[in-house]
């Protein structure tokens, strides 16, 4: 044993060191016994350990298996069983033939009784059990209040498709919830930023399991459901062990979830047991680069998308066109159009034709009537009184106009006018000789 004087000595209270070939003590016999001179190296506690828990005896252990993943082919099968009151767990190895006897109902969420051995690994100082029997209990008492929540939620129509609100087509902004630095962040905004460049979000970093989860997450998904600018929202976080997940099925964020107007997107990414919140979800994505498939389109495959449209319209618009203009052509061959004046010239032939026979009328008539005012004219011009002057004759006017039939009208000395075949003249009355008186009748 050193001295405190030799403690002080050396520096720092380390022990004087040993100088070659010098003899160290005697390993502690208990493990009381060690010092800090004088420790046990690691490999006599190991070796203590072991020889401990070797002593052991098989016992009975009742738990629920919360991570089973089966591995065909191999010599041992490994699970993980937890206690059901209390965040205690151990991994729990056996042969493949043990769990084949089981039975189908062998699963995460199970309730088992186990016959064990505990066992200690010394390289790895770790600290297993060896199951010797396994015997099912029915379904771990979480999974049955999960599934007695889901019916009841269920029956209130949480999970109705009817509910649910389609995805935008492209968002303006992306609310992420997910945990502190995980991978489930960068899966998502990697690969919906590899699809469209120009997509942001808005990041929430909050606890994705434990007892913080609950309300971070719904505190997360209000605080996003306020955002104008949020057009969807993904819950992400990776998949990971049965426990890990519940809060994702606890009924207070499964209200929460519901109660958000923004369309949801759901990546837990655990395909064995649905989680709650996959249910109530506007869409459930199955592992977070889904999710980031689903929310954003492929810009490359919307361009291409977009050319072939544009290819095919410039096709049908020139499909059409072609049959518009053999239509044309068509309608442009036939005579009417050909030759527009073609439907006029019958019409046209008739209406010379009546032209013809109405002037061929009008000349018959015209000749009739021409001989008739001929036979008229010659008729008035014998009887014409100036046909009477032009034999010689005269007329006799008073001054008041009237004419002169009988001498016995006019006195000696009366002025009268005379009217000549050509001009006129003023006589005066010298004498009368009244003549025999006219017959009956005579004018």
């Amino acid at each position: 044993m050193t001295t405190p004087q030799q403690h002080s000595a050396n520096g720092a209270g380390r022990p004087a060191p040993r100088g070659p070939g010098a003899p160290g003590p005697a390993p502690a016999a208990r493990a009381a016994d060690t010092t800090r001179d004088n420790p046990w190296p690691l490999r006599r506690l190991t070796e203590n350990i072991k020889v401990y828990v070797d002593r052991m005896s098989e016992m009975w252990v009742e738990g629920q298996v919360v991570e089973y993943k089966p591995r065909p082919g191999t010599k041992m099968a490994f699970f993980v069983l937890r206690d059901t009151e209390a965040d205690t767990s151990m991994t729990v190895s056996t042969f493949p033939g043990v769990l084949d006897r089981t039975g189908p109902g062998f699963d995460e969420g199970a309730r088992v009784v186990v016959r064990v051995k505990p066992t200690f690994w010394e390289r790895r100082g770790t600290l297993n059990l060896r199951a010797a029997e396994v015997h099912l209990q029915g379904i771990g008492d979480l999974l049955a209040r999960i599934e007695e929540l889901r019916r009841a939620l269920d029956a209130e129509g949480l999970f109705a498709e009817g509910r649910k609100v389609p995805l935008p087509f492209l968002p303006r902004r992306v609310g992420l919830i997910c945990g502190r630095n995980a991978k489930a962040k960068d899966d998502v905004i990697v690969n919906a930023t590899a699809r469209w460049p120009g997509i942001t979000f808005e990041i929430r970093e909050v606890a994705v399991q434990g007892p913080s989860c609950v309300p971070q997450v719904s505190a997360a998904m209000a605080e996003l459901d306020a955002l104008p600018e949020v057009d969807v929202i993904v819950v992400a976080r990776g998949g990971g062990a049965v426990e890990d997940l519940l809060p994702f099925s606890d009924e207070a964020l499964v209200r929460a979830a519901a109660a958000v107007r923004t369309p949801l997107v759901s990546a837990i990414g655990h395909e064995g047991d649905a989680p709650l919140l996959d249910l109530v979800a506007d869409y459930r994505a199955s592992t977070p680069t889904d999710a980031a498939r689903r929310i954003v389109p492929d810009r490359q495959r919307e361009h291409d998308g977009l050319a072939h449209a544009v290819s095919q319209m410039r096709a049908a618009v020139g499909s059409r066109l072609a049959r518009e203009r053999e239509h044309l052509t068509l309608l442009a061959s036939r005579p009417v159009l050909l030759r527009p004046t073609a439907v006029l010239e019958q019409h046209r032939a008739l209406v010379d034709a009546q032209a013809m026979r109405l002037a061929q009328s009008v000349s018959r008539r015209l000749a009739i009537e021409r001989t008739e005012l001929t036979r008229a004219q010659a008729t008035l011009a014998a009887i014409s009184p100036q046909a009477t002057l032009d034999r010689g004759y005269a007329m006799l006017r008073t001054p008041s106009g009237d004419l002169v039939r009988d001498a016995a009208a006019v006195q000696k000395g009366d002025l009268l006018e005379a009217v000549l075949a050509r001009g006129r003249l003023v006589a005066q009355v010298f004498g009368t000789n009244p003549g025999p008186a006219a017959p009956s009748g005579t004018p």
